[in-house]
Formats: structure tokens, sequence, C-alpha cells
């Protein structure tokens, strides 16, 4: 049970868009490992998997809003950073990441 999920502790090399794809894949990851524990509560495997993946979440959303800014409201900044740069661009209710 392993997921395509970029593991590396050393995410200074990814650009915006790469390490966002990492906390997509780590978030996917969690969420259906939690699904199946629901059904599997004792199984140790799944339950360290679990609790590794969401560790490397907390890391790399950590670092994603070092490098890039708040992903939520409940970032605890120094500086209101939500009206710093170019805002997101909203699609049909999907945003993508300028490359500009």
């Amino acid at each position: 049970m392993y997921y395509n999920c970029v593991t590396s502790n050393d995410d200074c090399d990814l650009s915006q868009d790469e390490l966002m794809k990492k906390l997509q894949s780590l978030a996917f990851a969690i969420n259906d490992l939690a699904l199946y524990l629901d059904t599997h509560p004792t199984d140790e495997k799944a339950i360290k998997l679990h609790t590794d993946y969401a560790n490397q979440y907390r890391t790399a959303y950590d670092r994603y809003e070092r490098m890039y800014g708040p992903l939520s409201i409940f970032c605890p900044c120094n500086s209101w950073r939500w009206i710093e740069g170019p805002w997101p661009a909203f699609i049909l209710g999907y945003y993508y990441l300028s490359t500009n």
C-alpha cells in the first residue's frame, strides 16, 4: 500500500507548483488511508503509513507557507500576506497558480 507521493524531506528544490502537487498527493493519501482505517483499525502498517504521510504533509505545508505565503486563514503570519503578489485566478471554481 504505497502512494505516488514525493517522500523526500528536501523540498527546497521544488517549484511552487511541484510543492503544491506534493501537498495534494499527500492529502489524498492521508484521506484514503483514513477511510481504509475506518474498516481496518488494527492494521499497524496502514497506521504507520498514515502517521508518516501526516508528518510529511505538515512539514511540506509549513515550508510552502514560509516560501509562498499562507494556504489558509489559520496561518500565524507576522504580516497580512494575502494581499502580497498576484492572487490565483479562479476558473469554474478551481484555481491554478500563475506561471508568470
